[in-house]
């Protein structure tokens, strides 16, 4: 079944009234890959009425008030992606699309859609004691005192400039069925995991950071800050902490627990139209649900840690698999839907090959302080074998009216690599079966001293996985190749170092680049800290950083403009 988006759809299921309402700066997909139908499902299963209202009209009461108010909170999310990046290039020009919006045309997502929603609740329902949740991707990662990129500035913690009264941050079904059961006890919810609030005064017990004033005074407090909150962000280890903000303070309590393999096999067993709902279907089609429809989530959370992703923030540094059998099972009820053509777009996660791998130290333990997985190397304690995936994958694509099964997510070339049980056999697996045509990967640069910035190992592991990969090729008769994305203008980098990437590239890797983009600062990342602080907070050292947005262009366009068509 759909969630309701109206009172007659509440009607149909003999509901009275809602319990909580989500708002979501997306349009309503029901599938697993989107944040609202995955935490409304949820809900439903634990004896919840949740309705959603996707992409309200913040200029007018006709959508915000077609349910009604609901009986316990309002939850608001941004969407899949923080509104500013969905809005905007990493120039600060208008995006014209949108897949998550149907018709494709970006006219629908505002600028800062958290606040944004939740300023429209307030508008139209000024006497309602019913809490607003922040909850979705914008909110986890603006839960503190942040840089943003699009108006060069810090920016106090979200929950105070949306005014709203909960933040639910990291992957919320915990926290969120927890919130719900504590509001319909009339129980205390402040010292629920995962949430936080805004308080008068700080919290016993729980970690100062420094305060929004101190950090707009001196960007060493800002980040004195990040790093406190970085660091305290693991189920396991993570103290509670709090943010003075003029006269009130933000307070975060330690991230919910570990999710165990069951819950997610629960979680990823809920049942999902995998369409778009009715009510917003007749509006266009919603590009998106191109390659989700068919794709397969097999874990969560990285242990990657690249200085400029904030995965680890917000679905955290612990890798959580399914079980082989709730994924397989998934499959043949995707393989049964009618109008099935045999191929599954996607199976994986934030990145494919951490499947069911996972440091049993950092199971135990939590992460470590100051120490990564897998970078300067991987971590001894880090016993890579992708024999898992493997069978996984041999498994599925044995099923009936399966085709081909795709690895679209990404993959991380140094893993394979430094597998010595079964890395060449996966990446035989994958040349064989699972990629068509071209294999994506992400080597981000190729030189060391970038590579080092972005928290990744040294080129020289490329060119061996570049060679490894077309060895393979020849030896099953393919012809396949490889495709790079990389950046451009990331702290540290000049133009010499996407001239020494362009000479690379080009001697090599035998290639031409195409798949370039330019560094956008997003909130909560490491490479975002350094972009504005201008210094490298691993060493304290000065950077350059290139902050003239015609000149960050001029870096992407060295690789991806031939000599013929260069203008400079």
């Amino acid at each position: 079944m759909f969630l309701p988006t109206t009172l007659e759809e509440v009607k149909k299921l003999s509901w009275d009234s809602l319990d909580i309402i989500l708002i979501s700066g997306d349009t309503y997909l029901d599938t697993s890959y989107n944040g609202t139908a995955i935490i409304g499902k949820w809900l439903v299963k634990n004896g919840f009425k949740v309705g959603v209202i996707a992409q309200p009209d913040i200029n007018s009461d006709k959508d915000i008030t077609r349910l009604g108010t609901p009986n316990l909170y309002w939850a608001v999310s941004a969407g899949c992606v923080d509104s500013m990046v969905a809005n905007y290039t990493a120039t600060k020009k208008r995006r014209k699309s949108d897949d998550f919006t149907p018709g494709g045309e970006n006219n629908r997502r505002p600028d800062r859609a958290t606040i944004q929603y939740t300023n429209l609740i307030r508008r139209f329902f000024k006497n309602s004691s019913v809490p607003i949740v922040l909850g979705g991707i914008e909110a986890s990662l603006r839960r503190i005192v942040h840089f943003d990129y699009w108006s060069n500035s810090l920016r106090r913690p979200i929950i105070f400039d949306a005014k709203a009264d909960i933040l639910s941050y990291g992957m919320g079904e915990k926290s969120m069925l927890a919130l719900a059961k504590a509001i319909q006890n009339n129980e205390d919810w402040k010292n629920i995991r995962g949430l936080g609030y805004i308080s008068k005064e700080p919290k016993e017990g729980y970690l100062a950071l420094p305060t929004f004033e101190e950090c707009l005074e001196k960007k060493e407090n800002f980040v004195k800050a990040f790093e406190l909150f970085y660091h305290n962000c693991d189920p396991i280890t993570a103290k509670g902490i709090y943010q003075k903000n003029a006269d009130r303070y933000y307070i975060q309590n330690p991230p919910c627990e570990n999710f165990t393999s069951e819950e997610m096999d629960a979680i990823y067993g809920l049942e999902f139209e995998r369409d778009v709902h009715p009510y917003y279907k007749k509006d266009g089609h919603v590009k998106a649900l191109d390659t989700i429809r068919n794709s397969v989530t097999t874990h969560r959370g990285c242990y990657g840690e690249c200085n400029f992703c904030a995965i680890a923030v917000h679905q955290g540094r612990t890798v959580i698999s399914r079980s082989e059998d709730s994924i397989v099972k998934e499959v043949k009820e995707l393989a049964s839907k009618k109008g099935f053509k045999g191929h599954i777009s996607d199976v994986g996660g934030p990145t494919a090959n951490m499947y069911a791998l996972e440091c049993n130290k950092k199971l135990k333990h939590g992460a470590c302080a100051h120490k990564r997985c897998l970078y300067p190397q991987t971590c001894p304690a880090l016993k890579l074998d992708h024999s898992k995936q493997i069978d996984l994958l041999r498994k599925l694509k044995s099923i009936d009216k399966i085709k081909k099964i795709f690895i679209a997510s990404g993959i991380r070339y140094d893993m394979i690599l430094d597998d010595n049980r079964c890395g060449d056999k996966y990446l035989e697996e994958i040349i064989k079966d699972h990629i068509s045509g071209q294999m994506k990967i992400a080597p981000e640069h190729t030189e060391d001293k970038i590579l080092s910035l972005m928290g990744k190992q040294g080129k020289s592991i490329l060119k061996e996985f570049k060679d490894r990969f077309y060895e393979l090729n020849k030896k099953h008769d393919k012809k396949q190749f490889l495709t790079y994305y990389l950046i451009a203008a990331h702290p540290g980098c000049n133009e010499k170092d996407m001239l020494d990437l362009k000479r690379f590239a080009s001697s090599e890797l035998k290639i031409s680049p195409e798949q370039v983009q330019i560094f956008t600062p997003t909130p909560s990342t490491y490479s975002t800290l350094m972009y504005y602080t201008e210094m490298n907070p691993f060493n304290d050292k000065k950077i350059f950083v290139e902050k003239d947005n015609g000149k960050k262009q001029k870096q992407k366009d060295i690789i991806t403009q031939t000599n013929k068509t260069r203008r400079y």
